[in-house]
């Protein structure tokens, strides 16, 4: 999943989602020197990930990308699936979608200080351009893929994936669907275990 499904699977705890967010650049055991709830994040992160990779719903969305994106479907697929989160958050949350990520952002910044370099350096560009919000649009999912193809050096060619996202828009929704209720009470779960495992 890409950056606003690990936000949200995070629950209310501010620095469990900030160590979920910051978890892709944290490698091995590097974990252990964050504090309790961060670590909390991160092996949440990490639960999420595996849970994603190994379902089959997933694999469906992945399997009609991978013949033109190859081991890049996967990345294309966390970030369509954060596109019908975006857009279908009223479904998921009672709070709106912009004061929810506004608070986020807050909490980026009120925890800067707990951030790995990589993170502090993306975050203005990630203000200024409001990733989060913009991929309840089509041109902003445009836009992210986009970002991320540079960042391949244009190898990847995922500019390229909007066209299958509309192309197979509802069946890309619907697996969405099908798969988030299930990540979310396997996540919860996980979040769970890992308070009673690290705070008992």
């Amino acid at each position: 999943m890409n950056y606003l499904a690990h936000i949200y699977l995070s629950g209310d705890n501010d620095l469990v989602t900030i160590g979920n967010f910051i978890a892709d650049g944290i490698k091995g055991k590097r974990y252990k020197k964050f504090s309790k709830d961060i670590q909390i994040g991160i092996l949440l992160h990490r639960h999420i990930d595996t849970y994603t990779d190994a379902h089959k719903t997933v694999r469906l969305s992945t399997k009609r990308l991978h013949e033109k994106y190859s081991h890049y479907s996967g990345v294309i697929v966390d970030i369509l699936y954060d596109h019908f989160l975006a857009k279908n958050w009223a479904s998921y949350s009672d709070k709106p979608l912009d004061k929810y990520i506004e608070k986020f952002y807050d909490s980026l910044e009120i925890n800067y200080d707990l951030l790995p370099l990589r993170i502090q350096k993306i975050m203005p560009y990630m203000l200024a351009d409001n990733w989060l919000l913009s991929y309840a649009s089509i041109d902003g999912i445009s836009r992210v893929l986009d970002g991320v193809n540079r960042r391949t050096k244009n190898r990847s060619s995922m500019n390229e994936a909007v066209v299958e996202l509309e192309e197979f828009y509802t069946e890309f929704e619907n697996e969405f669907s099908a798969f988030f209720d299930e990540l979310i009470a396997s996540s919860k779960q996980k979040l769970e275990d890992l308070n009673k495992e690290l705070h008992d």
